[in-house]
């Protein structure tokens, strides 16, 4: 059973999150919070293995109380799964590259949002991943930083493919090596660099310009 922490200010949301996850087979709901100083409490306190973190709140906003929850809650640490109206704020780019697992937008269809809540639970991120790249190309370091010297060639090819959002099963099938390589190296590789999630990993490959921003887009409605 994973356990949820639903986070909004607007009570309309968070309480019709929260019945989405009561409602859902193998969900629990492990709290709900309305603003970033309450989500830091109830993390600390609940455990959960998700957060469904609000980033506009008024107080600690949502980056400051993953960036929080992501320093004070020792392992297991939870998933931070961002909510967003997705007009491509820094707020979420910076999220990502605190930790959070990825983002949702508000209108996400609720079948996609139980969907998104095991989908991080698992470890994977980059829910939207076309989005996603929109969101970091937008955002991106225009004056890269060198890569560290401790990866391997291998290893910095594999971050530059992350970093273009494919899948550990799509850099798998373009460098010809099993997926089971591919966790391996990309394992490897956050530690080298002490991150824990693969979407700290997509904003560093933008900051060591192993991928390249070529434009500022704005996403149209989705």
């Amino acid at each position: 059973m994973l356990s949820v922490l639903v986070v909004d200010d607007q009570v309309l949301i968070r309480a019709g999150l929260a019945a989405l996850i009561r409602a859902a087979p193998g969900l629990t709901v492990a709290g709900e919070a309305a603003s970033g100083e309450e989500a830091v409490k109830l993390a600390l306190t609940t455990r959960p293995d998700v957060i469904l973190m609000d980033i506009r709140m008024a107080g600690m906003d949502g980056i400051a109380a993953t960036e929080q929850i992501l320093t004070d809650v020792t392992a297991p640490q939870p998933k931070v799964l961002i909510l967003t109206t997705f007009d491509l704020d820094e707020y979420v780019y910076n999220a990502l590259r605190a930790g959070a697992a990825g983002f949702l937008l508000k209108d996400t269809p609720p079948e996609r949002v139980l969907a998104a809540i095991h989908t991080v639970a698992r470890g994977d991120t980059l829910l939207s991943p076309a989005a996603t790249k929109l969101l970091v190309e937008a955002f991106a370091n225009p004056s890269p930083r060198p890569a560290p010297q401790n990866l391997t060639s291998r290893e910095a090819e594999v971050l530059h493919l992350v970093g273009r959002t494919m899948s550990n099963h799509q850099i798998a099938d373009h460098l010809h090596i099993s997926e089971a390589t591919v966790k391996t190296h990309l394992n490897r590789l956050m530690a080298k660099l002490g991150v824990s999630s693969r979407a700290q990993a997509v904003a560093l490959a933008y900051d060591y310009g192993l991928v390249t921003p070529r434009c500022n887009p704005r996403p149209g409605p989705e």
